[in-house]
């Protein structure tokens, strides 16, 4: 059996990625690139029996690689994509895939004209046991017609983009970095359509740091269905990081806590919620590029497709462009 060989760009999130690579039995993890060179003397020790580079495209250029992880920073992705899709090399990219419309409709393209390419990207929440089971209540209709949906995005590290390289970027979004992952949630659990956007923001947090964009943004949605939903992306909210939810429906509505969620049938106060105590987050950043592996030797659909990737960011495009202009903004999709 021949196994799949990968390669890792960007060994912050990106060495995370290992354990899901290795742990599937057709894939091997063969090479690491990161171009900090401390961060790549460490991985250097921690696993000599692989190769490792401190330039991404001699990575990319190498015809030992089936299949590239791409971690790096965000204004990277965009080109080290491309590169892949033309060494034809499946890719797996950490959100956000690339940074503009533009950049997202070359791809769409490129890959149109490589479809032996296979392309995931690592919304992992999708894989959150209690938002699987949340997906299962949803669709055996426990909580009838869905009517309203919001997903707060409550990242609880201002550090990261005061200190941090994000804001070293020409440009940095909190919505691509941050809210793309409660905007696919929703997506993937009610299976529903955005076709319109208005969104605002401010930088009252992050005021006085190197960072120079919104650290909040907070987007209305209207989906296909008559449905309406809010997201936002809160990196300097004073909490520990999590993922905010509530799903309201005719028959139930479901909150998501930091312990337990909790559903409720009923108005009247006096009758308590069901105590929802699925595993939360129970789910390890690696856990999609095993799927990912999967369906490429296995051919069947990954958990989060292509079509789902440029989707999300159709949405996250359409909520930027919004905040920049006020007002609505119809969601063009890519």
């Amino acid at each position: 059996m021949v196994k799949l060989r990968a390669g890792i760009i960007g060994l912050g999130v990106g060495e995370q990625h290992i354990v899901g690579y290795d742990k599937h039995p057709q894939c091997e993890v063969v090479a690491l690139c990161d171009c900090d060179e401390r961060r790549l003397a460490d991985a250097r020790r921690k696993y000599p029996a692989m190769q490792h580079y401190s330039n991404a495209d001699d990575l990319l250029a190498e015809p030992g690689i089936d299949v590239v992880s791409i971690a790096s920073y965000d204004n990277d992705h965009y080109g080290q994509t491309r590169a892949a899709i033309l060494a034809g090399k499946h890719v797996f990219v950490e959100k956000p895939l690339c940074l503009y419309p533009e950049e997202a409709q070359a791809l769409r393209i490129l890959l149109n004209d490589h479809p032996e390419v296979l392309l995931s990207s690592n919304l992992i929440l999708r894989k959150v046991p209690r938002f699987v089971e949340l997906r299962r209540l949803i669709a055996d209709g426990e909580l009838g017609e869905l009517f309203h949906v919001e997903g707060d995005y409550n990242y609880g590290r201002l550090h990261k983009i005061t200190e941090g390289w994000r804001g070293q970027l020409d440009f940095y979004s909190v919505v691509y970095g941050g809210a793309v992952h409660l905007i696919d949630l929703l997506l993937w659990l009610t299976g529903d359509r955005v076709i319109e956007v208005s969104a605002v923001g401010n930088a009252v947090a992050s005021r006085g740091s190197q960072f120079q964009f919104d650290d909040l943004v907070v987007a209305l949605l209207r989906f296909e269905s008559g449905m309406v939903g809010k997201v936002s992306a809160n990196y300097g909210c004073m909490v520990p990081h999590f993922h905010g939810l509530t799903i309201y429906g005719t028959k139930g509505t479901y909150i998501n806590g930091a312990r337990d969620a909790q559903l409720y049938h009923s108005r009247d106060p006096d009758q308590p919620p069901r105590t929802i105590t699925t595993k939360y987050p129970g789910v390890h950043k690696g856990d999609l590029a095993y799927d990912f592996v999967e369906s490429i030797v296995s051919g069947r659909v990954p958990l989060v497709t292509m079509e789902d990737v440029f989707r999300v960011m159709s949405v996250c495009f359409a909520i930027e462009q919004a905040r920049d202009r006020g007002g609505a903004v119809e969601v063009e999709y890519i």
